[in-house]
């Protein structure tokens, strides 16, 4: 026929999740629920089937082993439906459209009884249907003959009433969808997904500097004594201890005290300027101990159940020896010097960027691939890359596959606090999770905008993002003047509104003195100096962030799916209200947070009860997890009251009935 076409007769669009066209794989968690949807339509009346293929992509010649998972409708041709890989790495996915022939006679036949028409036609035809179906090729045993009985109910001298509820029957539809013949099905995909460990998704991190701990200046700490406060960290509920370079620090323009350029004799300069004789990025600082000292820390922390994630830092100081043994993998300025970093007007001598514009850029490549892969080798799974977003985006799309390959289990945090587009960029081409805006996300109206940006989009599908509080470089001017209640608050809202959270140590003991007004930067900022700490002064927040992190842990089906987040109604502009649910709403929680570190604030929630499972006819407990206190709800609307002078910061409210 002229101008013909491949025949099909179901349209399958805007398929989820997917980045890209497939250019790059979407993000899955082993173990975990992960929503697939599409827009699914054809031509006329018919009723449709729709389901969804998932599995490890295929090797060699042998066929894809796939799960198959059924889609359904939610309204204006949209299906969705939750698949759940099981193993960490390579997943892919296709959506399977296909007319539900038999799905659609049952309902005309239903229609036409209730009419009082003649069906014995109809009734013939279905049972010609169901024969059909039987005779294909791979059906199962059990299959074959459950399609035989149909046929035979379908013909039987039963009444009209009692055929149809055979004909209907949920087993009988179920059986029909099953078993159709999927050979002129449209099939959109594969598309494909990396499935990461459930850490990956799911996590609370905490940055120390070894070099601090145990220290008693101008002396200071070891890994070993750095690992005694490996357990008071497992207490207060983190999953994972991040340290920043552990490496050799160079002498050339070391910085002195508060970032200051006179060093004077004992000054510790800061750990990104990485490398001296001592070696590089594969060597520790002979300070903290050897890499034999570092193995013990690793296992030392593992035995607490934390995972050690280390700096990784595409940057050498001038005394590195990739400066001496790799002069091109650095830029020259015309005067024959090595070019340092500098934000203009900002200067910083001691330390030379990488240059991946060099003609030796494969060597360079492989060197930084190999620095990884050298850590991961003594048993760090996690890296914390900085600044990723001043190197090379082809470079991260180059190694992180190389990394995946050899350990599917890596973690990749990308520290880039750069332009939307960038930062999503580099989430894009692979990295685990990222730094976030939410330390500059503190009105009502920016968090709200925020947490729908990131749980209502498509960036759900590939952005993990990772809600740090502090850092050692950033300081907000909340915490500055907000007092204990601030620092509560903000806690809570970033363990309980994103999967995972962070936080740089100190932060328990309510550091807030800025190096000056106006300043992010922290006086005798911890990057230039040792900075012990009396980790049993009295008033700590730890038993808080103990509280929230058991919370969390608890609630994990809840607090890990970012896309089930909803923001609710509460009249106060001040206070904040959200929830976590998993998919099956059977685990709710519901928090209000009063964004006023100073004032009480108080209003009416106004709940959507349908959208979190909750019946909106009958009682309801509000079991608040901070106080143990339970509250007797009843209807959308109820009334909230936070002191923050009494550390009221939040109620974290698990709904449950009555």
């Amino acid at each position: 026929m002229a101008g013909s076409t491949t025949e099909y007769r179901v349209i399958i669009e805007a398929v989820r999740p997917t980045v890209e066209c497939g250019r790059f794989a979407a993000k899955a968690a082993a173990g975990q629920p992960l929503e697939v949807s599409a827009d699914i339509f054809a031509d006329g009346h018919d009723k449709l089937m729709a389901v969804v293929r998932h599995g490890p992509p295929p090797r060699g010649r042998a066929a894809p082993k796939r799960t198959e998972v059924a889609l359904e409708p939610v309204g204006n041709d949209h299906w969705r439906g939750l698949i759940v890989p099981k193993a960490v790495g390579p997943w892919e996915f296709e959506v399977v459209g296909l007319p539900d022939v038999y799905g659609s006679w049952a309902r005309d036949l239903r229609l036409r009884i209730e009419a009082g028409q003649d069906v014995t036609v109809e009734l013939e035809d279905g049972a010609q249907i169901v024969d059909r179906q039987g005779s294909g090729d791979g059906l199962r045993a059990a299959d074959r003959k459950a399609l035989e009985g149909l046929a035979a109910a379908l013909r039987s001298d039963a009444s009209v009433s009692a055929r149809l509820a055979a004909a209907a029957a949920p087993e009988a539809l179920e059986l029909m969808r099953r078993t159709a013949d999927r050979s002129r099905a449209t099939v959109a995909g594969p598309y494909r997904l990396f499935v990461d460990r459930p850490l990956a998704t799911f996590s609370a991190w905490y940055e120390m500097f070894p070099r601090s701990e145990g220290a008693v200046p101008p002396r200071g700490g070891t890994f070993a004594s750095a690992a005694q406060r490996l357990p008071a960290i497992a207490d207060m509920g983190f999953d994972i201890v991040y340290l920043p370079p552990i490496h050799p620090i160079g002498t050339t323009f070391r910085k002195g005290p508060n970032n200051t350029l006179e060093c004077l004799p004992g000054d510790v300069g800061s750990p990104w300027a990485i490398g001296s004789e001592e070696g590089g990025h594969t060597a520790v600082h002979p300070d903290l101990g050897s890499i034999a000292d570092f193995d013990a820390f690793v296992e030392r922390a593992r035995g607490c159940g934390l995972e050690v994630a280390l700096d990784f830092a595409v940057q050498c100081s001038p005394d590195h020896p990739w400066v001496r043994e790799h002069p091109q993998w650095f830029r020259h300025r015309s005067d024959g010097t090595i070019r340092y970093a500098e934000n203009p007007p900002k200067r910083y001598q001691d330390i030379y960027p990488v240059n991946f514009d060099t003609d030796d850029r494969d060597a360079l490549f492989v060197a930084l691939r190999d620095v990884m892969l050298y850590w991961i080798d003594h048993g760090v799974s996690v890296l914390r890359v900085d600044n990723p977003h001043t190197k090379h985006l082809t470079f991260w799309e180059w190694v992180i596959p190389e990394l995946r390959a050899r350990n599917p289990e890596v973690i990749l945090l990308s520290e880039a606090f750069t332009r939307p587009r960038v930062m999503e960029r580099l989430a894009k081409v692979g990295f685990t999770q990222s730094y976030t805006y939410f330390t500059w996300r503190n009105s009502k109206q920016e968090l709200t905008e925020y947490l729908t940006e990131l749980s209502q989009t498509e960036k759900v599908d590939w952005f993990r993002p990772n809600f740090w509080v502090n850092t050692p470089d950033i300081l907000h001017e909340v915490l500055q003047h907000g007092g204990p209640p601030a620092f509560r608050l903000r806690m809570v809202l970033a363990a309980l509104s994103c999967p995972s959270w962070g936080m740089y140590a100190g932060y328990e003991l309510f550091e807030n003195t800025p190096v000056r007004s106006g300043s992010e930067e922290y006086l005798d900022a911890e990057k230039y100096q040792l900075r012990p700490r009396d980790w049993a002064r009295a008033g700590s927040l730890a038993p808080l962030i103990s509280r929230v992190n058991r919370i969390r842990r608890r609630h994990c089906g809840a607090v890990s799916q970012l896309r089930t987040l909803r923001l609710h109604h509460v009249s106060n502009d001040a206070l904040l209200c959200f929830s976590r649910s998993d998919d099956a709403r059977s685990d709710v929680l519901l928090v209000v947070v009063n964004l006023d570190p100073v004032n009480v604030r108080e209003g009416t929630t106004w709940i959507d009860l349908g959208a979190l499972g909750v019946p909106d006819d009958r009682p309801f407990e509000a079991h608040d997890e901070l106080t143990d206190t339970t509250y007797i709800w009843h209807g959308a609307a109820n009334y909230v009251r936070l002191d923050p002078a009494a550390g009221q910061a939040a109620h974290v409210l698990h709904l449950r009935p009555r």
